[in-house]
């Protein structure tokens, strides 16, 4: 069985894009290999060195993706904080990783351009924290979108660095977890092809959003005043209401509304009503254990706790180990 590592940069809630996106893979995959997901509370750090709430972000995405599907009983569920030997390897790997490949990183030339004032050394090194994620449970494979391709090739490369340099073939070369299948992709209510928070919070529907929000939401959702000749193209911001329908609603719901704009009689108000109910139906499990799992702060610590344990155990061998290989011995 491969051994897989994911983390979860603790932002805040999830939305119908994440859920449609990598998620729903991440719950059929957990009951087809070794997995290991963690919340990156360290890695939100190089971005918000001071935060104001840590620990309340951290609890939401745990509640989120407890509540979307994952298992504590059968993936290993844990906070990157609460696992120590991550830290140690990561500066293991730091003695290895050169200043030059690290400032050649796309996403770190695009994060100073971003982010002058807050060039810090855990930005330059997300590369080998990220490594150290991942080898220190020896994975097989990550689950990465295309932008941290470039990651994951550097990840190889720590790795191939290390057997060479201490000539042992230790740590296995991580490959990308190929899902076998397109990712859908949701977009956003703002015209914008995908759903996303960090662009504008009221283009994203989240699961855990309450009737009265997700109503208010979709009544704001860019449109046109309608098209003006039959089977007219879609501009993008309504062929983004199109496309949510198509994936939420029923087809015959779909087709209802597709026949109405083609025949140039669509109301788009009525179609926002239609689909605000449908999204409303489909969240509301989500909602329900969002709102269970927020009121037992006992079950959250004793998941916690449970999947650092796991966590940990699997670290401590690999430190251990790699402590020896490193040459590292007690008197």
């Amino acid at each position: 069985m491969d051994i897989v590592v994911s983390g979860i940069r603790p932002t805040g809630d999830l939305h119908l894009g994440n859920y449609f996106g990598a998620l729903r893979n991440f719950l059929k995959m957990q009951h087809e290999n070794n997995c290991y997901f963690f919340i990156a509370d360290y890695h939100s750090l190089t971005t918000h060195p001071t935060p104001e709430d840590l620990h309340g972000n951290v609890k939401r995405v745990l509640v989120n993706y407890l509540a979307a599907g994952l298992d504590p009983e059968v993936a290993t569920v844990y906070i990157q904080s609460d696992v120590p030997q991550v830290a140690e390897l990561y500066l293991l790997l730091n003695m290895n990783a050169y200043v030059g490949e690290l400032e050649r990183v796309a996403s770190f030339k695009e994060k100073i351009r971003r982010q002058p004032n807050n060039v810090n050394a855990g930005l330059l090194t997300y590369p080998t924290l990220m490594a150290a994620d991942v080898i220190i449970h020896r994975a097989h494979k990550v689950p990465v979108g295309k932008d941290q391709e470039q990651h994951l090739e550097m990840m190889r490369n720590f790795v191939n660095r290390f057997n060479r340099m201490y000539k042992i073939d230790y740590f296995p070369e991580p490959v990308a977890y190929n899902f076998g299948e397109e990712l859908i992709k949701i977009p956003g209510l703002d015209g914008s092809t995908k759903m996303s928070k960090s662009d504008n919070e009221n283009s994203c529907i989240y699961l855990g959003d309450s009737p009265e929000m997700i109503l208010k939401k979709m009544k704001k959702a860019v449109t046109d005043s309608g098209p003006t000749e039959p089977n007219q193209p879609k501009p993008q911001a309504i062929e983004n209401i199109f496309n949510i329908m198509k994936i939420i609603s029923t087809t015959e719901t779909y087709n209802h509304f597709s026949d109405l704009y083609n025949s140039c009689q669509i109301r788009y108000g009525d179609m926002k009503i239609q689909l605000a109910e449908d999204i409303i139906k489909f969240t509301a499990p989500f909602r329900e254990k969002i709102a269970e799992l927020n009121s037992n702060n006992e079950y959250l610590r004793k998941v916690a706790e449970m999947g650092a344990e796991k966590a940990r155990e699997s670290a401590s061998k690999t430190v251990k180990e790699v402590r020896e290989i490193i040459g590292f011995k007690s008197f």
